[in-house]
């Protein structure tokens, strides 16, 4: 299979890597996180302008009506970023499920507006704060409804750039926009698809910073990015990147087919890549002399941006179970049997 981005979607992937890199550095974050501020407008403002947040949406909802993996650089790049701003929930799942559920037109024809997400497998909703509208589940039922219409509750987050919500609310009628258990299985596969392509950005932002240190930084007269031993970490960390980004890759190819292997594959993808950005980010705190633990060192957000995807839109344990049940529940085709031959081993 054939992953050579298009012109088109090359062209995405360096706008959304030069606007983040320049409106989004860590001296940025710093500044945000100082401020208190939840987002800022300016920063969201500029992404909108570049049309990010319309490419999954179809031409008839006023996007530009691409497919996942189109918008798949574009979570690469707020996952290097390390992107505060709800750009991946709002416009990569939370959108394209209104669109689908003939839903939200008024909130979609506002390009500056996000909605935020509740789902099952996540226990809070997050950006709920700045949304103009949440989509919330009931049961079966699933519900639009507008963020002054709901009570927030703060949760803690070990990723301050996650804002997390308890949200309490009361289902009405009016607000009910579907009862299709397809939507929110789409909604779950696309989540964890763009995380796992922002784990990919995330794992090769912790190695170039430990990089970037392991020149500049000596130790007996020497950069400590000449002794054999931070050469093997980095280079292990980046083979865990080269490793993943195929996966990532044909699990977006295959999103469309909606079927147990598409699952599987997304599955795989997503505990595969953050996996290679928990090591990346272990072994740029280490190379950092432990020093990545703290605020004052820019690895510093990536690590946490890390932990917090690692766990939402299904844990490690979540994925790996719906890759084995691919591989063991599901038929087997001739090319298969050795999956087989392990089950009955």
């Amino acid at each position: 299979m054939d992953f050579t981005f298009s012109d088109e979607q090359r062209m995405f992937q360096e706008t959304a890597q030069t606007l983040l890199g320049d409106t989004c550095a860590p001296e940025h974050l710093r500044q945000l996180l100082a401020s208190g501020n939840p987002r800022e407008d300016s920063r969201w403002n500029a992404i909108v302008e570049t049309g990010l947040t319309l490419v999954l949406l179809p031409e008839e909802a006023g996007g530009i009506g691409l497919s996942e993996i189109d918008f798949l650089a574009i979570a690469e790049a707020a996952g290097y970023a390390a992107l505060p701003e709800p750009l991946v929930e709002s416009a990569g799942v939370a959108a394209p499920l209104l669109a689908a559920a003939g839903a939200g037109a008024d909130v979609l024809a506002d390009p500056t507006a996000t909605i935020a997400i509740q789902h099952p497998i996540n226990p809070f909703v997050a950006d709920a704060d700045t949304a103009a509208a949440i989509i919330l589940v009931d049961g079966t039922d699933i519900h639009l409804v507008r963020r002054e219409d709901v009570t927030l509750t703060r949760q803690e987050s070990i990723d301050p750039f996650r804002r997390l919500f308890r949200v309490d609310w009361t289902p009405k009628a009016e607000t009910k926009i579907s009862s299709d258990p397809a939507l929110l299985q789409d909604a779950l596969d696309r989540a964890a698809l763009f995380a796992a392509a922002q784990g990919l950005g995330l794992a090769q932002r912790c190695v170039n910073l430990a990089v970037d240190y392991a020149k500049e930084r000596t130790q007996f007269g020497k950069p400590i990015g000449s002794y054999q031993a931070i050469k093997h970490h980095l280079a292990t960390a980046q083979v865990k990147i080269e490793f993943a980004r195929p996966v990532v890759q044909a699990a977006a190819a295959d999103f469309a087919n909606r079927d147990a292997q598409s699952r599987a594959r997304i599955s795989s993808a997503k505990f595969m890549a953050l996996e290679a950005a928990d090591v990346a980010a272990r072994t740029a705190v280490q190379v950092h002399g432990g020093m990545g633990y703290t605020w004052e060192v820019d690895v510093h957000f990536f690590l946490k941006r890390t932990l917090g995807l690692t766990y939402t839109w299904g844990d490690p344990a979540f994925h790996r179970n719906r890759v084995a049940e691919r591989m063991f529940t599901q038929p087997l085709g001739p090319d298969q049997t050795f999956a087989r031959e392990v089950k009955n081993a």
